[in-house]
């Protein structure tokens, strides 16, 4: 399943793809403050960027590009991959490359939209993630929009020099009774 257009109060979700190879998106991933919790980042090149999307482009995926809708300006990424049919569920992730928009409410917003879509139009089951137990901004947005802990990998990741522990979470649809 591609990506469709989608749109919430202040967003606009458009599939991602080369369309999006710039060299602000370049920036991100080479901001040590973008990628400090990402598993990705540093020494990208336009080049490796446009191979990636590239990618993207050829592969059926949930991945989104996050736009202001007042001026089309792209802030970051949201994705939901894989998806795991047989099961349904999936794993969520995002990243805000823009960092003068943070700390307005942009995270909340995107994450609740596709969300909704995985819930209500895609009909998953779960949503899950990793989080890094250090970032706490992210950690607490997951917990405020209702994610619960399922479990934590203790020391498992490397961030900065330091081996930080990885919270698993997930949210179940509320739409789908199946205890």
């Amino acid at each position: 399943m591609k990506a469709p257009a989608l749109e919430s109060p202040r967003l606009m979700y458009k599939p991602l793809g080369l369309g999006h190879c710039t060299d602000q998106y370049v920036g991100w991933l080479n901001d040590p403050e973008v990628y400090r919790y990402l598993e990705t980042g540093g020494n990208y090149t336009l080049d490796m960027l446009r191979d990636y999307l590239e990618g993207v482009e050829r592969t059926e995926i949930l991945f989104w590009a996050i736009h202001l809708k007042e001026n089309g300006k792209h802030i970051g990424n949201i994705k939901i991959d894989p998806v795991n049919w047989k099961h349904g569920f999936a794993e969520y992730g995002i990243m805000m490359g823009e960092r003068a928009e943070w700390g307005k409410g942009y995270a909340h917003e995107a994450t609740r939209r596709i969300l909704d879509f995985c819930f209500q139009e895609v009909m998953l089951r779960k949503i899950t993630l990793g989080v890094v137990e250090d970032n706490a901004g992210a950690y607490g947005l997951y917990r405020k929009l209702g994610f619960e802990t399922e479990g934590v990998y203790k020391r498992h990741g490397l961030y900065q020099g330091k081996y930080c522990n990885i919270v698993r979470m997930a949210m179940f649809n509320p739409m789908i009774d199946d205890e």
